[in-house]
C-alpha cells in the first residue's frame, strides 16, 4: 500500500512538472525568438564589463570575440582585473593591440572587499567607473571572462532588449560538453536550473519567478542605479539570480538559451564538476539545514524512487513507477538533444540526480567547515547567516 502511494504521488508530481511547470523541459525560450526580425539603431552604445581573475588562458579568445562583433553601434569594454597573478591584464592589452582596439578597452584594478563576494565587487568596480563617465551608454553587458560570442550575438541581444523594453536580458551560454564528466553532468545542470527557474515564468512579468544567467547579462544602467546598484546584493553568492530578482522589480526581464555564446571553461574531471556545484548549492538553499533535509528527501522521492519501485515493487506500484520513470526520461530528452547527446542517456538521470544530491550535502559540509563558496582561492560564503537577510537578497 505504501509503495503504491509513493509511486502514485511521484507520477502526480511528474505530470505537474511536465504539464504545468512553465514548460521548462521543452527549451522554448531561446534567443532566436528574442528578436527574430528587428535590428538595433546604428547609434546604440554598449559598455561590456568583464570581471576577470586569473583568466590569462582564455581572456584573449573572449575579448577577441567581443571586439569582432558585427554591431552597428559602439561597443567599449571595461576589464576589471580582480587581483590576477597570471598576467590576465597583459594578455587583454595584447589582444586589444592585435585587434587595433586599444581605444575601446579600459583595464581597472579590482580586489576583494569586506561584505562583498568577489565577482560582485569586480562588477561594482566596473559599474562605478561607467557611471562616472560623461556620456552614459544605453546598455551594460556584464559577461564572464571565459565566454566566447558569435559575431551577431550583441546585435540580436540589443535588438531584443529594445523591442521588448527589458531592463535585464540574459542568456544561458552553451557549456562545454566534451569530457566524460561534462557529458554526464552538464545537460543535467541545465535541466535542473530550468526546473528551478522555468524560463517562461522568469520572462512573464506577472510571475514572481526571477533569475538570470551570469555569463551574459544585458542591463539598462539607469534601472540598475534606480534599484540601488550592485551594492543592494553585494553579499549574494548566486549573484546572477540575485540580480534578476533585483531588476524584475524595475521592469521586464528575459532569460533564454543560446547557441551564440559558449563557455571556454573546461570541466575535464568529476572533481571539477563537483567543485562547480558545491560552491553555491547550499547558498541556493539559503544555508538552511531544514531546506537541505527537504531537498535531499525531495530528490530521493522525485528521482530515485520511480526506478527503484519499477524494479522492486509489485503490481500497481510497479506500473505507476514505470510510467513515472518513462515520463521523467522523456522530459530530459530535449536537453540531451540540445547538447548533442544520445537520448538514451535520459534513463541515467536518477543516477546523475543522486550525484547532485551528494554535491549539495558536500556543499553544506564545506560551509560548516568555513570553506563555503570556494572560488579561485577565496571562501566567500558567509560564516554566520541570518536566513531572513539572505532571502531578501535572493
Amino acid at each position: 500500500m505504501i509503495a503504491t502511494l509513493v509511486a502514485g504521488a511521484g507520477l502526480v508530481i511528474w505530470l505537474y512538472l511536465v504539464v504545468a511547470h512553465g514548460s521548462f523541459w521543452r527549451l522554448t525560450q531561446h534567443d532566436r525568438i528574442f528578436a527574430p526580425n528587428s535590428r538595433p539603431p546604428e547609434g546604440a552604445h554598449v559598455v561590456a564589463i568583464v570581471p576577470a581573475r586569473d583568466e590569462a588562458d582564455v581572456i584573449a579568445t573572449s575579448l577577441r570575440s567581443l571586439f569582432r562583433q558585427s554591431f552597428g553601434g559602439r561597443l567599449d569594454i571595461v576589464l576589471v582585473d580582480d587581483e590576477s597573478s597570471d598576467g590576465t591584464a597583459d594578455a587583454a592589452l595584447a589582444c586589444a593591440r592585435a585587434e587595433q582596439a586599444e581605444d575601446r578597452l579600459a583595464i581597472l584594478a579590482g580586489g576583494a572587499a569586506p561584505g562583498w563576494t568577489g565577482k560582485l565587487a569586480a562588477m561594482h568596480r566596473g559599474f562605478t567607473h561607467v557611471r562616472s563617465l560623461a556620456v552614459q551608454p544605453d546598455f551594460l553587458l556584464f559577461c564572464d571572462a571565459d565566454i566566447a560570442f558569435a559575431p551577431d550575438l550583441l546585435e540580436r541581444l540589443v535588438a531584443g532588449a529594445l523591442a521588448r523594453g527589458t531592463v535585464l536580458a540574459s542568456l544561458m551560454v552553451k557549456l562545454r560538453c566534451e569530457s566524460l564528466a561534462e557529458r554526464w553532468f552538464v545537460p543535467a545542470f541545465i535541466f535542473f536550473f530550468q526546473m528551478l527557474y522555468p524560463f517562461a515564468r522568469v520572462n512573464d512579468a506577472r510571475s514572481g519567478t526571477a533569475a538570470a544567467a551570469g555569463g551574459v547579462m544585458l542591463v539598462r544602467p539607469e534601472a540598475l542605479a534606480r534599484a540601488g546598484g550592485l551594492e543592494a546584493i553585494r553579499g549574494a553568492l548566486i549573484d546572477d539570480c540575485a540580480l534578476g530578482a533585483l531588476l524584475k522589480r524595475q521592469g521586464p526581464i528575459w532569460l533564454g538559451l543560446t547557441d551564440g555564446a559558449w563557455s571556454l571553461r573546461a570541466y575535464p574531471h568529476y572533481r571539477d564538476i563537483e567543485q562547480m556545484v558545491t560552491r553555491s548549492a547550499y547558498a541556493q538553499l539559503r544555508y538552511s539545514p531544514l531546506r537541505l533535509a527537504g531537498a535531499v528527501a525531495g530528490m530521493g522521492f522525485v528521482y530515485l524512487a520511480p526506478p527503484l519501485l519499477a524494479v522492486f515493487a509489485d503490481g500497481t506500484a510497479a506500473y505507476l513507477a514505470l510510467a513515472t520513470y518513462l515520463l521523467m526520461a522523456q522530459a530530459y530528452m530535449p536537453t540531451l538533444r540540445f547538447y548533442g547527446r544520445n537520448r538514451l542517456g535520459a534513463f541515467a538521470l536518477p543516477l546523475v540526480a543522486a550525484c547532485y544530491t551528494w554535491f549539495t550535502l558536500e556543499s553544506a559540509w564545506q560551509h560548516r567547515r568555513g570553506r563555503g563558496g570556494a572560488w579561485k582561492g577565496r571562501y566567500q560564503a558567509p560564516q554566520k547567516v541570518e536566513i531572513r537577510d539572505v532571502s531578501q537578497q535572493i
